[in-house]
């Protein structure tokens, strides 16, 4: 692991951002972003994945262990509870683009397990002009927060998804946010039951944002819908 020096890094990715915005120059300048200390103990950064067409944005924390070594977001446990949610509540993974605020993993070791480590508010700050980039480059309906660093860094310190999740929240960045838990934590709890229980309300959550694409997709279907 490297030392805490950091003569190299410059406090936001925002010096980091190409002069042309795109997906593509986005990802490709991530790769090198310095502007938090988390990039020197991560295998690589973990840039958003799916359509720049997307109408659907998932924000989760930030990658973990499986995802920072294949270097795309929610390709573990969480992402397969994930995928499953998705399809239950009618929303194919392929039409949603899937992101994190934090681009690298933040860890400590345990034995030989590299274990989640949350981020703290300087790195999501620094981090953050990654996302706003790709929220204004897909500019999707619907942004869903998967648990609370995602909806607090987007929706203010104070936002609570405990009492606000499943809720349609106006929001001057995109027509539709909603918060709703982080598919981690359905992986936590003790029982069967209980996630069973966890993921049916999860489903649920979703299935309120299925509501909002299809009735976006009717109304572009409707004879007088500008072409």
């Amino acid at each position: 692991m490297h030392d805490d020096e950091d003569d190299d890094v410059t406090g936001s990715a925002r010096d980091f951002l190409p002069e042309r915005l795109s997906l593509p120059t986005l990802r490709s300048a991530a790769a090198g972003c310095h502007g938090c200390p988390l990039y020197r103990n991560a295998t690589q950064t973990v840039f958003g994945a799916g359509p720049s067409s997307a109408r659907l944005i998932l924000v989760g924390e930030q990658p973990g262990n499986d995802e920072d070594i294949a270097g795309a977001p929610f390709v573990g446990p969480a992402g397969r509870v994930l995928d499953q949610a998705l399809e239950q509540a009618g929303i194919a993974r392929d039409d949603a683009y899937v992101t994190n605020v934090v681009k690298h993993f933040k860890w400590e070791r345990r034995g030989s397990r590299r274990l989640h480590k949350k981020p703290s508010a300087r790195e999501i700050g620094a981090c953050l002009p990654w996302l706003e980039q790709e929220i204004e480059l897909i500019r999707p309906q619907v942004l869903v927060c998967l648990g609370a660093t995602a909806a607090q860094a987007l929706l203010g310190r104070t936002f609570r998804v405990t009492t606000m999740r499943g809720q349609l929240i106006a929001n001057d960045r995109v027509p539709h946010v909603l918060a709703t838990v982080h598919p981690s934590s359905i992986l936590r709890q003790p029982t069967s039951a209980d996630r069973r229980a966890e993921m049916a309300k999860f489903t649920a959550d979703l299935e309120v944002v299925a509501g909002v694409l299809n009735e976006g997709r009717s109304a572009g279907r409707r004879p007088s819908a500008a072409r």
